[in-house]
């Protein structure tokens, strides 16, 4: 039923970014992942899904010194160059609880982690989204990450060098995607950047049936006069 909704309410005219990608020969089998001390899981009442975007330059620049084996395929440059990728689909709740690390989750098996490595490349970001959100959403990994592909690959992207070549704001951001997007305003969207004013991620608020709608208020982001800076990943 979830990789159904996602079929019927994917925009139909939309395409995905073009990314080249090689699946390398072996992949490493991620490692269980469990609710850290402090954040206990959560059943509430989903409401609504974020999906989250995330600005792969920004990222693999800051993880130039740290977790090189884990970050290999998407920032080694062996196996293809990022732009954005899926972070995850997560579940939303009332007011600010959400459907969380509903319960223990197994390893995702391999021919799942394969066949989307090209549009999230990391294994243990996989295994994390599948044990944190996915399985408060779906009996089955295979069925949460083909929903939440299938709404990835729905979006249309814009022409990030253009925005890296000029001063940009959370609000021309939300624009500059709303507007490659057919039935997405910048309502429905949220701009996150990291301290220093980088782009971190965009984020498409969407109702309980997977449609696009405004975001609630939590899920807005940064504001739309913020100034936001676009890493471009080095040629």
């Amino acid at each position: 039923m979830l990789a159904a909704a996602a079929v019927t309410l994917a925009p139909v005219t939309a395409a995905a970014q073009a990314t080249a990608c090689r699946i390398p020969d072996r992949i490493d089998v991620p490692r269980l992942e469990r609710a850290p001390r402090g954040e206990a899981p959560g059943q509430t009442a989903t409401t609504g899904y974020l999906l989250a975007l995330s600005w792969s330059p920004q990222y693999c620049a800051s993880r130039r010194t740290a977790g090189a084996r884990r970050d290999a395929v998407q920032c080694g440059g062996d196996n293809g160059r990022f732009g954005w990728i899926l972070h995850g689909l997560w579940p939303q709740g009332s007011g600010t609880s959400y459907p969380a690390w509903c319960r223990p989750a197994r390893i995702v098996p391999q021919p799942v982690l394969k066949q989307h490595l090209c549009i999230s490349p990391s294994v243990q970001l996989m295994q994390r989204q599948w044990a944190k959100h996915g399985i408060c959403m779906s009996p089955t990994p295979v069925a949460y990450f083909r929903a939440a592909s299938i709404l990835f690959n729905a979006l249309k992207f814009p022409d990030m060098p253009a925005l890296a070549g000029a001063p940009q704001t959370a609000g021309s951001l939300r624009r500059a995607f709303a507007a490659r997007n057919r039935g997405v305003t910048g309502a429905m969207l949220a701009v996150t950047a990291d301290r220093a004013g980088w782009l971190r991620e965009v984020r498409l608020c969407l109702d309980i049936r997977m449609r696009p709608t405004r975001c609630q208020p939590g899920q807005g982001g940064m504001g739309d006069a913020k100034p936001v800076k676009v890493r471009l990943a080095p040629r």
